[in-house]
C-alpha cells in the first residue's frame, strides 16, 4: 500500500530521529481526508502517522504544514502532533508524524478548548498574514503581508477565490458584484483588533481528543488573522460544543455582535468550497451577500 521509496525514506528519518536502526512491523491504512493517502504505522519505536502525496500536484504542502504545525505547537497551547520529518521521493511528497491515539474526552475538554483557543488567539504580529503561503484543504492560501485586516481579507483571502471560480466558470458576475458591495462595508462590518495566530481551518474534523482527554489540533492553515474567523470556522459545519463559547469569552471576550459577523467571515471557506466542490455552497455565498445589498 505504502510506495517502497517512502517506506524506504520514512524507515531512514525515524532511525535518525531516533539515533538507531527502526524498522516498520506493519501498515494499516487510515482515513487521510480527500488530499492525502494516509496510513498508521507500526514499529519497534511504537506507532506513526504517515501521509503522501503527488509531488508535483501539491508542492510544499507538507513543508508548509509542518511550520504551521511548529508555530502552533511553540504558543505552548493545545496538544500537537510531533513531527519525526518530511521528505520527497520520486514523484511523492510526505510527512511523518506521531500517531494520536484518540480518547475518550475529558468533562471539562470544551471549557478547555475554549481557554487554550484564547490562549492562542492572543498571540499576535505586527503585520496580517505569514512569512510563507500555505494551503487551505488543496488549494494554495496566499499570506502576504498587509498593514491591516480589511486589505488582507480581500486581496489574500477573497479575491483569490473569486478569481479561481470565475475561470473555472463556478461564479456568474452577479457574484463579483455582490463582493463588490460586501467589500465596500468591510470597515462597518468587522471590529479593530490586533493580528492573532489562528489555526486557519478549525473544522471538527482537524480536532481530536489526545491521550490526556484534551484538545489536539492537526491540518493547520496557518497565519495571523482577525480571531474571528477561527470562531466562524467552528460554526460552520457544526462539532462542536458550543460551551466552549463561554470558556473563550471570558478568558479573551469577543467583541460586542461577534454572532451577526460569522457568516461574513466565513465567506472564505465557502469560497474555497465552491472551488473545490461547487453546488450549494454557491448559495450560501450568495445569501449571506444579499443580506448587505
Amino acid at each position: 500500500m505504502i510506495p517502497e521509496c517512502i517506506k524506504k525514506e520514512s524507515t531512514a528519518i525515524l532511525s535518525a530521529h531516533y539515533n538507531r536502526l527502526i524498522k516498520i512491523k506493519s501498515e494499516q491504512h487510515v482515513w487521510g481526508g480527500d488530499i492525502n493517502e494516509s496510513a498508521k504505522i507500526s514499529t519497534s519505536e511504537g506507532d506513526f502517522f504517515l501521509k503522501w502525496n503527488n509531488l508535483l500536484k501539491f508542492p510544499k504542502m507538507f513543508e508548509y504544514e509542518a511550520l504551521g504545525l511548529e508555530l502552533l505547537k511553540k504558543t505552548n497551547t493545545f496538544y500537537i502532533p510531533e513531527i519525526i520529518g518530511f521528505s520527497e521521493s520520486n514523484n511523492y511528497s510526505f510527512l511523518l508524524l506521531e500517531f494520536i491515539n484518540q480518547k475518550h474526552k475529558k468533562h471539562d475538554f470544551w471549557e478547555d478548548f475554549g481557554i487554550k483557543l484564547s490562549k492562542l488567539h492572543k498571540n499576535t504580529s505586527e503585520f496580517w498574514g505569514l512569512e510563507n503561503n500555505n494551503y487551505i484543504g488543496s488549494l494554495q492560501q496566499q499570506n502576504f503581508n498587509h498593514q491591516n485586516w480589511k486589505q488582507f481579507f480581500i486581496e489574500e483571502r477573497i479575491e483569490p477565490m473569486i478569481k479561481l471560480a470565475r475561470d473555472s466558470n463556478k461564479i456568474k458576475c452577479e457574484i463579483s458584484f455582490l463582493f463588490d458591495q460586501f467589500f465596500n462595508k468591510i470597515d462597518e462590518i468587522f471590529p479593530i483588533e490586533q493580528p492573532a495566530l489562528l489555526h486557519g481551518d478549525l473544522w471538527s474534523g482537524n480536532l481530536l481528543s489526545a491521550n490526556d482527554g484534551y484538545a489536539c489540533l492537526i491540518d493547520p492553515a496557518v497565519y495571523y488573522g482577525h480571531r474571528e474567523m477561527d470562531i466562524a470556522m467552528t460554526k460552520l459545519f457544526g462539532g462542536f460544543d458550543q460551551v466552549f463559547l463561554h470558556s473563550y469569552n471570558e478568558a479573551f471576550p469577543l467583541e460586542i455582535g461577534w454572532k451577526d459577523r460569522l457568516d461574513y467571515y466565513n465567506l472564505y471557506p465557502l469560497m474555497v468550497h465552491v472551488n473545490l466542490f461547487g453546488g450549494g455552497y454557491i448559495y450560501s455565498v450568495e445569501t449571506i451577500l444579499k443580506r448587505l445589498s
